[in-house]
């Protein structure tokens, strides 16, 4: 009897202790009372080129009618929490570091494979135990060779093509494929897709039926015998918790023919060979990406990020675009103005212009610019971003609908909707705000609404990325403390 005390006893020290290890506060040291299981506060240091945007309140739409196109905006209040936003546009030379990644990432797999000569060191399959891993994975710190042998010369040379007419060697385009995974974490959530089917609807009235089929959605993809993507989107039954994991394939190579293809009849030649490739354009914006390529953009960020972190990536969020609501919460900056800057005017008194878009009638240079512009170099608002109007276009996170703002909830609004293939195309509209260096004076206000086909590359088009905060506690908060 005394041995079994003893031991109970003594169980109960080490689960004491296994309490302390993990940071959480003694029950005896509280004297019997509830005083809360302790921690260690996450810091989140501030992502490298962006800027915070404290949350806070917007009326969003124009209440006044458009005076150029009589259109009416839809109006709301709503709330948005704080998040993470790029201070400038995504520019060629950030865009093309993706592209090299993924033309770096193809010539590893292929340095790792038989036919190219088969260097598993390119390839991680084993942890640092010597067992298998569940997925292997690239080798990064193993670099590519600069005095590369036969074989791993034709691995480099794979993802290269000649140009028929001047005989150069150029980056093949069609294989540069991004494949990534999201895991859908709201649908995940939902109650109607738990596995327990009493937990499916808590109305005790109802006897819950053990035998239901319960239908989920997700989104494939596969490369084809002849390289083409294969996209689809497959509903089947419930099974586990990995239903709701996405897989995306996307050729993530910017359309330079878009210069062309979007001005017919003029001689635009010239920024359809050099605009992404010549370092000359290096800090301009973006252009030719579509939302879905600007979507994959988000997750190799993330990607590339969270290789870095260590155990402190399970509290950083996901790169990712902006909604519509909170695109046009930040452009318009702490007072809420028409413009990102605090006056009607779009222009200075010495006639110095606040944006790069079309001025009057068509004098496109008028404020000293043709196409677009480098970023940055037009004051910032009052959050500390540039180019919120004009310069590109942005592409936002949230569907197009004419009803807007209106059919959301007026807290952190969002209309998501991950049009399958087969779906009508007018269900792939996706939200685009900012207006760009080809639009007018009335496009470039921070509540103008516009549109773009998720899959259409444009010339005026461009994007940014926000991160949510990992913590968010009000900025007014903790000044009011401090005080």
């Amino acid at each position: 009897m005394d041995k079994k005390i003893t031991f109970a006893a003594l169980c109960c020290v080490a689960l004491l202790a296994l309490t302390g290890c993990f940071g959480g506060k003694s029950a005896t040291a509280s004297g019997g009372e509830v005083t809360g299981a302790g921690g260690r506060a996450f810091s989140e240091p501030t992502p490298y080129g962006m800027v915070m945007i404290p949350r806070g309140h917007l009326k969003m739409g124009m209440e006044k009618q458009d005076s150029l196109w009589g259109k009416q905006t839809p109006t709301r209040d709503i709330s948005v929490e704080g998040f993470w936003m790029d201070e400038k546009e995504i520019t060629n030379s950030q865009y093309r570091q993706f592209v090299n990644y993924v033309r770096d990432s193809i010539i590893r797999e292929r340095l790792a494979d038989p036919a190219y000569g088969g260097d598993e060191t390119y390839k991680i399959e084993e942890d640092e135990n010597g067992d298998p891993v569940a997925k292997p994975y690239l080798n990064w710190k193993k670099p590519i060779p600069r005095k590369p042998n036969e074989d791993e010369q034709r691995a480099i040379e794979s993802v290269y093509t000649t140009n028929p007419v001047t005989g150069e060697k150029m980056l093949d385009a069609r294989q540069m494929n991004y494949r990534y995974e999201v895991y859908d974490y709201t649908e995940a959530a939902k109650r109607k897709y738990r596995m327990d089917p009493a937990e499916r609807n808590l109305n005790t009235d109802i006897r819950p039926n053990p035998d239901e089929v319960v239908w989920i959605s997700k989104d494939t993809a596969y490369i084809d015998d002849e390289g083409n993507i294969v996209r689809q989107t497959i509903n089947r039954p419930r099974s586990g918790p990995w239903d709701f994991l996405n897989t995306y394939i996307v050729n993530i190579y910017p359309d330079t023919t878009c210069w062309v293809n979007d001005f017919p009849n003029a001689d635009n030649e010239s920024y359809m060979r050099l605009y992404f490739s010549n370092p000359a354009y290096n800090d301009y914006p973006v252009v030719g990406v579509t939302w879905e390529q600007a979507n994959a953009f988000c997750a190799w960020r993330t990607e590339y990020l969270l290789r870095g972190l260590g155990k402190a990536a399970q509290f950083v969020q996901r790169y990712r675009l902006p909604t519509e609501a909170e695109w046009e919460y930040a452009a318009r900056g702490k007072n809420q103005d028409e413009f990102p800057w605090e006056t009607a005017a779009t222009s200075s008194d010495d006639g110095c212009f606040f944006a790069n878009f079309k001025p009057e009638g068509g004098n496109y240079t008028k404020d000293g610019n043709l196409i677009t512009c480098k970023t940055g170099i037009y004051q910032a608002n009052s959050n500390g971003l540039y180019d919120m109007a004009g310069n590109v276009a942005e592409w936002t996170s949230t569907v197009y609908t004419e009803a807007g703002v209106e059919n959301m909830n007026d807290i952190n609004p969002e209309l998501e909707y991950n049009a399958a293939l087969e779906d009508p195309y007018r269900l792939k509209r996706k939200s685009v705000r900012g207006g760009s260096w080809k639009d007018p004076e009335s496009y470039i206000r921070s509540a103008w609404r516009s549109y773009e086909y998720q899959n259409q590359p444009r010339s005026y088009i461009g994007f940014r990325c926000v991160r949510s905060l990992a913590n968010t506690t009000s900025e007014k908060i903790k000044k009011s403390k401090k005080r």
